[in-house]
């Protein structure tokens, strides 16, 4: 029998991560020591109280059946937290919760988009920005973003025939992959852009509590006109290093919100309430780890930086989140190529940049998932392999 899958699923490629993961298997038989920066899954514990409450929610047998909705008590919650987080009030028709920002960035579009709808992405940008409105049949328009404009989105760039056939625009600081962050201008700018040509804002606001220089993460809901125009995910994942949880909110225009649940009752039974719970413990427990462990990946962003410059490779420090955008040493041309040979002579695997878009090219994505003493093995172990020579 000759299977036939989707056009859709086509598209889709292992690529790259796939050989990384081969060759990471390959280095291990080996004997060699390996550092693995190229996941963003936080290497920090989820605080004692958050497993606490998960603990003694999952005791309770009532909590074993389906969700529906989402507790009230999360609800007001997470509008507490906004409010005193953000200064942002939320009303309860403004908030919801999805499987992580991942899925509902996925659903989203099904809730937005009908074939042939025009969907504003980053470029480079992370790739669930392309996938999810590419399955509703979505047209795509990659919108350039450039090191020497700190990668924010220059508006006038966007040709105006682009512009006028665009039904959302997707955006994202601190970015994913390239660690930049937005100032108010860009936010201000955003939102007359999206009312001029009444296009929908979806920002994914993954690591605003991972910003650095003694800044302060922001929401894009904190912005004059902001719930006009658009939602906004805050994901608690690398917050309160909860990723195997799966629990996200996507809050803002409430219209958004009313029509994306309506679409996602159709598919879900809802977070499973001892989640809720915990998701419950974070929010409104102390929040002190939150802003130590922000320091610690400050730390990690200066040990590998600073460590890589010091062996001769000149990377720039991260603005924000939990990652490290580094351009590849000049007597490379290729992301991939130098990917591969880094990984075969250091031991230290990291992403190609062209994994999030064709303007990543040049680049390569390190993730700060290693303490201080392991980042500078591993920028010893760099400095060994002779591939800056």
């Amino acid at each position: 029998m000759k299977l036939v899958f989707s056009k859709k699923s086509s598209q889709i490629e292992g690529g790259i991560f796939n050989i990384l993961n081969d060759k990471k298997k390959e280095l291990l038989n080996k004997g060699m020591k390996v550092y693995n920066f190229s996941i963003g899954t936080p290497d920090f514990q989820p605080a004692p109280h958050i497993m606490e409450a998960m603990q003694d929610a999952c005791k309770d047998p009532q909590n074993y059946k389906y969700a529906i909705d989402d507790k009230p008590e999360l609800v007001q919650a997470m509008a507490d937290y906004y409010k005193n987080r953000f200064g942002v009030t939320l009303a309860e028709d403004e908030i919801m919760t999805v499987y992580g920002s991942q899925e509902g960035m996925t659903h989203l579009g099904w809730a937005i988009c009908d074939p042939g709808d025009l969907v504003l992405v980053p470029n480079p940008g992370y790739p669930i920005f392309s996938i999810g409105p590419m399955f509703c049949d979505a047209e795509i328009y990659e919108y350039p973003i450039y090191p020497e404009d700190n990668y924010m989105l220059k508006f006038e760039n966007i040709p105006e025939e682009i512009a006028k056939r665009a039904k959302m625009i997707v955006v994202s600081y601190p970015l994913n992959p390239v660690c930049a962050v937005a100032d108010d201008k860009f936010y201000e700018e955003l939102i007359a852009f999206a009312k001029k040509y009444n296009i929908i804002v979806l920002h994914d606001n993954a690591y605003a509590d991972i910003v650095y220089g003694g800044r302060v993460g922001k929401s894009f809901l904190e912005y004059e006109g902001a719930k006009e125009v658009g939602i906004e995910f805050y994901s608690l994942s690398k917050t309160y290093n909860m990723t195997g949880m799966r629990i996200s909110f996507t809050v803002g225009n409430a219209q958004i919100i009313s029509q994306f649940k309506k679409v996602r009752s159709q598919i879900d039974y809802g977070i499973f309430p001892a989640i809720q719970k915990a998701a419950v413990a974070a929010l409104t427990g102390p929040q002190d780890m939150v802003k130590e462990q922000c320091a610690e990946y400050e730390r990690r962003n200066q040990a590998l930086c600073g460590g890589l410059r010091k062996i001769g490779w000149n990377v720039p420090d991260s603005q924000g989140s939990m990652f490290v955008w580094a351009p590849i040493p000049e007597n490379f041309t290729s992301s991939e190529k130098f990917v591969l040979e880094l990984m075969e002579k250091s031991g230290v695997i990291v992403v190609p940049g062209t994994a999030f878009g064709s303007l990543g090219e040049g680049y390569v994505r390190f993730a700060l998932v290693y303490p201080v003493e392991e980042i500078e093995k591993a920028v010893q172990a760099i400095a060994d392999s002779g591939i800056l020579k």
